[in-house]
C-alpha cells in the first residue's frame, strides 16, 4: 500500500520560509495551504474535532502579543510545528517562534536545562524524571500535553513489491535481526502470491534518542514479547545490535529511500510515497490510518499517579486496527518564572489545541485531530498555565 501525504520531505523548507515571512511587520497574509492528503485520507474518529458537532470557535489569541519562544524536540512534530508557527505568527506578527527538530530526547534535555521554553516529545516525561529534576524556567514542575497523534508507518524499499503483510512476531524478528532475508519463509507465509526477492534485509533504526523509537519498541515489546525479549528495555535508544543507524526522521527516510532491501519506521507525516507494511494477525491486516490512531488514543487512559493537568497517555497497544500509534506532547511549565513567557506559551498552546490548529496540522502533516473530549481536557490543562 502507498501512503500519499504531503510532500513532507520538501514541505519543511517551504513552511520554514513561510514562518520567517510571517514575522515581517507588513506581512499579514495567511500562508497558502499545502496540497496534502491525510494517511489513506480516512476520517478522524467519530467524536473528533472534524465532526459537525465539534466547536466552530477559531483559535483564541490575545491581542498585542510580542516576544520570542524557543522550542526543541521531536522531528516527528516538525511539519506540524512549522504549520502551527505559520498560523500563529500570521495572527501575531510581533511574535517569533523557533522550533528545532533535534529529537525528543534532545528536547527533553533542553527543557530540563532551561535551554527551551517548551519541548516537543514523542513520549511524556516519566514521573521519576519530573521528580528528580529541577526545571529552572518553571516555578514548579512541567506538564505533558498530548497535541499530536499519528500512526508510525513501517516503510520499505523493495523492488517489485507493492504489498506486504507482517504480524508482530515477524516484524520484531526483522528489526531484531533474526530474519535477514526478504524471501524468508516466515514473511512468505504472510504474503501468499507475492514474489519476494532473495535480497538481504537492511533494517534502519534511529541513532539518536527518539520518542518515535520508544513508541515503536513499546509496540514490539507488548505485541511480541517472546521475540522482543522480556529483559530487553524499552526506551528511546535502539537496543539491538546490527542494522543501519540513521539520525533523526530525515536520516531514516534517506537511508530507506537510498538503499536496497531497506525497511524502517517513521512518523506517517514523513512517509511520503513510500510503500508501507500492513500489520495484523489471523489473516486480518491493516495499514496506518488517522481514524485508527485517533480511536486508539481516545480510548486510552491517562497514566495513573499523574499530577492534575499532566496528561501523559497510556496507549492501548492491543487495540484493534493499525496498532503502532504515536502520541506526541507539548511539554510546558504549569507556572513559568517569566510571566511574559507564560503568556506566549499559553497563547501558542491554545492555538495548537484549537480546531484551527489541529485541522491545519491534519491537512499538512497527516496527523489525527484531537477528539472533542481530548480537546476539552487539553484546553483545561492549558488554562492552568501561568
Amino acid at each position: 500500500m502507498k501512503i500519499r501525504l504531503t510532500a513532507a520531505l520538501g514541505l519543511s523548507a517551504a513552511l520554514l520560509l513561510s514562518a520567517c515571512a510571517a514575522n515581517e511587520p507588513n506581512n499579514n497574509t495567511p500562508a497558502e495551504p499545502a496540497d496534502t492528503a491525510a494517511v489513506e485520507t480516512t476520517p478522524a474518529a467519530d467524536d473528533a474535532t472534524t465532526d459537525d458537532e465539534a466547536t466552530d470557535e477559531e483559535a483564541p489569541a490575545p491581542a498585542n502579543l510580542e516576544g520570542t519562544l524557543s522550542g526543541i524536540g521531536a522531528s516527528a512534530q516538525e511539519v506540524a510545528q512549522q504549520t502551527w508557527i505559520v498560523g500563529f505568527q500570521t495572527a501575531n506578527p510581533n511574535v517569533t517562534i523557533n522550533y528545532s527538530p533535534e529529537g525528543s530526547g534532545a528536547g527533553r534535555e533542553a527543557f530540563i536545562g532551561g535551554g527551551a521554553d517548551y519541548a516537543g516529545s514523542d513520549r511524556a516525561f516519566k514521573q521519576e524524571e519530573i521528580d528528580e529534576n529541577t526545571f529552572s524556567q518553571c516555578v514548579d514542575k512541567p506538564i505533558n500535553l498530548p497535541v499530536y497523534i499519528s500512526p508510525i508507518a513501517v516503510v520499505f524499499n523493495l523492488e517489485g513489491v507493492e504489498e506486504l503483510n507482517m504480524d508482530a512476531d515477524t516484524l520484531t524478528a526483522v528489526f531484531k535481526g533474526d530474519i535477514t532475508n526478504w524471501n524468508d519463509e516466515k514473511i512468505a507465509a504472510l504474503n501468499e502470491g507475492v514474489e519476494l526477492p532473495d535480497t538481504p534485509i537492511t533494517a534502519v533504526h534511529r541513532s539518536d534518542t527518539s520518542g518515535t523509537t520508544e513508541n515503536f519498541l513499546d509496540y514490539l515489546s507488548a505485541a511480541a514479547p517472546s521475540v522482543y525479549g522480556e529483559d530487553t528495555e524499552v526506551s528511546g535508544d535502539w537496543p539491538f545490535p546490527g542494522g543501519e543507524a540513521a539520525a533523526q526522521t530525515q536520516g531514516v527516510v534517506s537511508a530507506v529511500s537510498g538503499g536496497v532491501g531497506t525497511i524502517g519506521y517513521v512518523d506517517a507525516s514523513q512517509a511520503g510515497d513510500f510503500t508501507t507494511v500492513k500489520l495484523g494477525k489471523d489473516g486480518s491486516f491493516h495499514g496506518p490510518t488517522t481514524e485508527a490512531a485517533a480511536a486508539i488514543v481516545e480510548n486510552s487512559p491517562v497514566q495513573e499517579g499523574r499530577a492534575d493537568n499532566d496528561m501523559a497517555i497510556e496507549v492501548d497497544r492491543e487495540a484493534e486496527g493499525y496498532p503502532i500509534v504515536l502520541v506526541s506532547y507539548l511539554i510546558v511549565c504549569q507556572d513559568y518564572q517569566d510571566d511574559a513567557k507564560a503568556e506566549l506559551v499559553k497563547a501558542y498552546a491554545n492555538y495548537i489545541a484549537s480546531q484551527e490548529g489541529q485541522q491545519a496540522a491534519g491537512e499538512r502533516a497527516g496527523s489525527a485531530p484531537l477528539s472533542q473530549g481530548l480537546t476539552d481536557s487539553v484546553t483545561a490543562a492549558i488554562d492552568s498555565i501561568q
